[in-house]
Parts: structure tokens; C-alpha cells; sequence
């Protein structure tokens, strides 16, 4: 269910309230341990990821093509948790730059209660359904623009 107005605001002052009193334990709400998390487990998927070259050459040397196989799968899912670990860190990042920038909160964003733009049948009605998809795709290229202010 989402949030009123007057709920909104009054959690907004409760985080003001909160970082005007307790820096230290705001600061720790504010997401630099995720960052740390998925450095974390960056380097550990790193580690896991020369543990599986390892394998991976033990197998190549003693013939043994599954032991090469295993290796191979846990180089491969080290990677794929390193890259998503990397990617985490990065918008972790993104994100508190973005909620530090100019916020009279220090970093505490209100969140619109959940709530996403309805459409209704009034947006529905006004779509056309009869043009090419390069119409459709024009059109909709030119609202993003109207929406976004020209970019």
C-alpha cells in the first residue's frame, strides 16, 4: 500500500531528525556496506577463480578430463559472481553519489510509497494501434523527450 503525502513528509523529517543525531549510525544506513559486501565477494570470486585455473591445470596434467571439466565450472561460475559483485558495487556507488548530490537529507531518499504510474484507459485510448512499428517506435522515441525535458 503506498504512502500518503503526510506520511511521506514525516518520514522525511524522521530521517532528517535521525542524521542530525546519530551521523555515525545514519551513515551506516546509507549503503556503504553493500559496496563493501560486493567488494568482498568480488575478491573472494577472484580467489575462487585461480582455485578453479588450479583444477582446471591439475586435470590438463593428469588427464583426467573431468577433474578439467570441474575446474572449468567453477572458473566460469566464479566469473559470472565476480562480474555481478563488480556491476553491484558499481550501482552502489551510482547510487550514493546520486543520493548525496544537493539532498537536504545527506544521502536519505523517500521512496514514492511504492507507488508506479497508473495507465489507464484514457492513455490506452490514445495509442495507435493501425500505424507501422517504425511509427510506433517514432512515437514513442519523440514522448521520451517530451518527458525527459529534450534528452
Amino acid at each position: 500500500m503506498p504512502l500518503s503525502e503526510e506520511e511521506l513528509r514525516l518520514l522525511e523529517q524522521m530521517e532528517r531528525a535521525l542524521v542530525e543525531e546519530d551521523p555515525k549510525f545514519a551513515s551506516t544506513l546509507r549503503g556503504t556496506s553493500l559496496r563493501r559486501t560486493a567488494r568482498r565477494r568480488a575478491i573472494a570470486a577472484g580467489a575462487v577463480f585461480v582455485l578453479g585455473v588450479c583444477v582446471l591445470m591439475a586435470g590438463a596434467i593428469t588427464n583426467l578430463w573431468v577433474v578439467g571439466i570441474a575446474g572449468f565450472v567453477v572458473m566460469l561460475g566464479s566469473a559470472t559472481i565476480a562480474l555481478n559483485a563488480i556491476r553491484g558495487q558499481q550501482a552502489a556507488a551510482a547510487a550514493d553519489a546520486s543520493r548525496t548530490a544537493g539532498h537536504p537529507s545527506h544521502g536519505f531518499t523517500v521512496i514514492d510509497g511504492g507507488r508506479r504510474p497508473r495507465r489507464g484507459r484514457q492513455a490506452r485510448a490514445g495509442r495507435s494501434t493501425s500505424g507501422s512499428f517504425m511509427e510506433r517506435i517514432e512515437e514513442r522515441w519523440r514522448r521520451r523527450r517530451e518527458e525527459n525535458g529534450g534528452f
